[in-house]
């Protein structure tokens, strides 16, 4: 099974447009997906998927009432098909107190005698509901900023992808993440692994390529290099689908370059199964 989150502390560089390219070529590669929203923003999966659904409405059932343990009904309810059969649970403006919630629950379990761990309740949910059983691909995309919601991601997942502005601001990013995994895997007990690189918006300036260079140099796997596709996620955004779809459906004229970007994407989704021995079952063409 391979589960990851894509993760940068930097704004702006693409991660929930990573999340949902890789989440749509896994699932056109004939994988189960499960793609998880934990950003709190408007900007994110829930939005550029579209399901209908009712963000606002704290009295329907959400991720943060299972987290807590206050579901109103299964796990897999949760869920909404999208893009290519991707299941998508989407984000809740519970999210915004989960911290709160979570709180309060440590709290109560201490006065009781019992421990608690606030950054291992989505790693629970996710068991108790077989998620392991019933998918072969997981991503999570949480909020770049340290606290409840990425660390239950990262302990979750156990792995991440960093989408990187290949830029000294873009350098700052991947150090202060290695200090935040660090910083992690110190509290809670955990390994987590990079898994890849992402240069996003790449221009092959003489200071772009020392950082590349100095990337791998780092021990780091790069396996694609995105070139500068501001109008193709513009794009996206717009029409609320990944690329695949906005090229197929709303593209006039293919554009050779976007198709290429196409392709890097599913080379990286090839290299993510690969690092966990999943097969390829069959790509959509």
């Amino acid at each position: 099974m391979l589960t990851y989150a894509p993760v940068s502390e930097a704004g702006g560089v693409g991660k929930t447009t990573t999340a949902a390219t890789l989440a749509v070529s896994h699932a056109r590669a004939g994988n189960d997906v499960l793609a998880i929203d934990l950003d709190t923003q408007n900007g994110s999966l829930s939005y550029l998927f579209g399901p209908e659904y009712n963000r606002g409405d704290p009295t329907t059932d959400n991720l943060v009432r299972h987290l807590v343990g206050r579901p109103k009904g299964t796990f897999a309810d949760l869920t909404h098909s999208v893009e290519h059969g991707v299941d998508l649970v989407p984000s809740h403006n519970m999210l915004e107190d989960v911290h709160e919630f979570l709180l309060n629950e440590k709290d109560q379990a201490e006065k009781l005698g019992e421990s608690y761990s606030m950054y291992h309740q989505l790693h629970r949910v996710l068991n108790e509901a077989d998620v392991h059983g019933r998918y072969d691909v997981v991503i999570i995309d949480s909020a770049g900023k340290a606290g409840p919601l990425l660390y239950n991601a990262l302990v979750a997942v156990r792995n991440v992808v960093i989408p990187f502005e290949a830029t000294a601001k873009g350098q700052e990013s991947i150090d202060g993440l290695d200090n935040l995994v660090g910083g992690l895997e110190a509290s809670v007990d955990v390994d987590v692994g990079v898994l890849a690189v992402v240069p996003i918006g790449y221009k092959d300036t003489r200071d772009q390529e020392e950082i590349l260079e100095e990337l791998r140099e780092s021990g780091f796997s790069v396996p694609v290099v995105i070139g500068e596709r501001g109008s193709l996620m513009e794009g996206c955004w717009k029409q609320q689908c990944s690329p695949y779809t906005y090229i197929e459906q709303h593209r006039s004229r293919k554009r050779d370059y976007e198709l290429h970007t196409l392709e890097q994407f599913d080379e990286l989704a090839r290299h993510l199964e690969a690092e966990v021995g999943l097969e390829t079952k069959e790509v959509i063409a």
